[in-house]
């Protein structure tokens, strides 16, 4: 059986420092833009929330469906919690970041399938390229919801 890995030991395998470091911050952002891959971005954004999202979406979800599936699953849960955090503050429905969640997890998916890897370019070309996917995504997601809504 498996030993469940603690969230202390998650920050530290992302960040490479213990959680609460002052360097956190630093490293998340230099480690998560200057990523490889799209996917690989998102394995050092944000190591707290990813660490529930695998505890309590991801790993539950994956004993049943395949990874594609429960990739943008996880995604759709996060963008919908962070939307539910927006209408409980704003008294607002809101859909965005649910949409944009989800097409930044098709993203993941695609660039998986077709092994889009940037790793030995420089940093900062990194960077725009995966800032771009988030932007793109985005942009894409209003577009989206200006012709439903």
């Amino acid at each position: 059986m498996a030993t469940k890995i603690t969230l202390a030991q998650f920050v530290k395998l992302r960040n490479g420092v213990p959680l609460g470091h002052a360097d956190s911050l630093k490293n998340m952002l230099s480690r998560s833009l200057g990523a490889g891959s799209f996917a690989q971005f998102w394995q050092y954004w944000n190591p707290v929330w990813g660490y529930y999202l695998s505890q309590f979406v991801y790993q539950p979800l994956k004993r049943f469906f395949g990874k594609s599936m429960v990739v943008v699953a996880t995604f759709f849960v996060s963008g919908f919690l962070h939307d539910l955090a927006i209408m409980l503050v704003k008294q607002q429905s809101s859909i965005l970041l649910t949409v944009w969640f989800t097409l930044m997890g098709l993203a993941v998916v695609l660039s998986e399938a077709v092994k889009l890897r940037y790793g030995t370019i420089p940093w900062f070309v990194r960077a725009l390229i995966n800032a771009g996917f988030i932007g793109a995504s985005f942009y894409v997601a209003k577009q989206l919801l200006s012709l439903v809504l």
